[in-house]
């Protein structure tokens, strides 16, 4: 057993995202994002859910930070809603600036640290048009440094971290590859495009926000990194394997961290694309210096090269194997040690400070009583907590855990059947109900460990 506490200013915060909790999507000058359009595409989201109005955290935001102090949480992830301070994705709406500032000066007077994400999925509607639109487009990027730059001069002198983008590899592959999140496209070469265009627009972000931002800014990326295991010792699963780790870890990893696009990774996707959409230049623009890496992390990844289940998006090569053991009500596989083993994976790849800006457990979680009893929760959480101990005690330098998600909200695709949060939102009248998690984790914070 490791030591169960945790090193003296270990930052405890929760994450949340705009589009998921925030509502009010025609108000105060907001445009529509690809969200807004997916989610109302029928049959793209379950029950035909949408985000319009979600937690309505727009309204109450006041009464959601004060939840926060009630937990003691510490930090607070958020994400600006682009086309909430840009609707037409180029030009600055100051309502929508006024909004976050707002928020920031809340987190602010009740001793919470702002960590604002940049991009969380929401891009404004007016960029993604056209066959060649969105992140298939090198225009996006420019478009992105123009809203970094807004947002630094906006709230940089009160916000002491930022983070460009979340999860890219959602972004680009279920996105333009499986489809299952906006905007919804469904060709494989399409989401390595993406991926490059989102890299350079990080890369290109970050130096533009060191020219705005006070030195000791902290920036960095939250990626979702697959800890991926092959389904047997065969040589087609091993080698499908190393093929998933290619095209969904080191695409990013190797080019946001200096070393450009690997030998390996194109000729693992020679026969998915040409790579003709990286210029020269790009691959050093996008390796620029980062103060911390985000991991966002809920379960490993296991496939096999054996066609028959649902291949991995992105390829043909390989396709999703069963993992044995628990799962969560999202079919995830529950395997804590796989957490340990990616963290120390990023310590050695990256060589970083390392925040986990998301971790929490899905689930169907009902008021009872006026309770809400998700023992499942708390276990899923202990039990990754400890794995982040086990890291940490075999050099992993975490410095920071963030709880997904402070609120139940709109869940992606999945709409609002699945809850993630700490807090239980009943979307009918907006009422928030504490759930026992939400006590355990304000135990864990003030105790600083298990």
């Amino acid at each position: 057993m490791t030591d169960q506490t945790f090193p003296p200013g270990f930052v405890w915060g929760v994450a949340a995202s705009s589009y998921q909790i925030e509502g009010a999507v025609d108000e105060g000058g907001r445009g529509p994002s690809i969200w807004d359009t997916f989610s109302h595409t029928p049959g793209a989201v379950a029950n035909g859910d949408t985000g319009d109005v979600a937690c309505d955290h727009y309204h109450r935001w006041a009464e959601d930070l004060d939840l926060m102090v009630d937990l003691g949480i510490a930090s607070y992830r958020f994400s600006v809603a682009w086309p909430r301070v840009m609707p037409d994705g180029r030009t600055v709406n100051q309502a929508g600036m006024d909004f976050y500032r707002r928020l920031v000066d809340g987190l602010l007077d009740r001793g919470i640290r702002p960590l604002m994400t940049l991009y969380h999925w929401d891009l404004p509607q007016s960029l993604d048009v056209g066959d060649a639109g969105g992140w298939l487009s090198r225009e996006v990027p420019e478009r992105f440094v123009d809203y970094a730059l807004a947002l630094g001069k906006e709230l940089g002198d009160r916000v002491p971290a930022v983070t460009t983008l979340n999860e890219p590899w959602c972004s680009a592959f279920l996105g333009y590859a499986s489809g299952e999140h906006a905007p919804g496209r469904t060709e494989n070469a399409m989401a390595f495009r993406a991926a490059h265009h989102l890299n350079l627009a990080h890369g290109r972000a970050v130096t533009a926000l060191r020219s705005v931002l006070a030195p000791n800014v902290d920036l960095s990326v939250a990626l979702n990194l697959h800890q991926v295991q092959a389904g047997s010792d065969r040589p087609e699963d091993l080698a499908a394997a190393e093929h998933v780790d290619l095209i969904a870890n080191r695409i990013f990893l190797d080019p946001m961290f200096g070393g450009g696009y690997s030998e390996e990774l194109r000729a693992t996707t020679e026969g998915l694309t040409d790579w003709s959409f990286v210029r020269p230049g790009d691959e050093a623009e996008i390796g620029v210096p980062l103060d911390s890496v985000g991991v966002n992390f809920y379960n490993p990844s296991r496939v096999t090269g054996v066609a028959g289940s649902l291949p991995f998006p992105g390829t043909d090569r390989a396709f999703g194997a069963v993992t044995p053991g628990p799962r969560t009500v999202m079919g995830w596989p529950i395997v804590p040690s796989s957490f340990t083993d990616l963290l120390l994976r990023v310590q050695r790849d990256v060589g970083l400070p390392i925040q986990v800006m998301e971790n929490g457990l899905g689930n169907r979680d009902v008021v009872e009583g006026g309770e809400v009893h998700d023992q499942d929760r708390i276990d899923y959480l202990r039990a990754h907590l400890e794995a982040v101990l086990e890291a940490r005690g075999r050099g992993a330098d975490v410095r920071g855990y963030y709880v997904w998600t402070l609120l139940d909200n709109f869940e992606w695709a999945w709409g609002y059947d699945k809850r993630f949060g700490l807090i239980h939102v009943d979307f009918a009248d907006q009422r928030r109900t504490l759930k026992d998690s939400a006590r355990w984790y304000a135990e864990v914070i003030e105790r600083n460990g298990l």
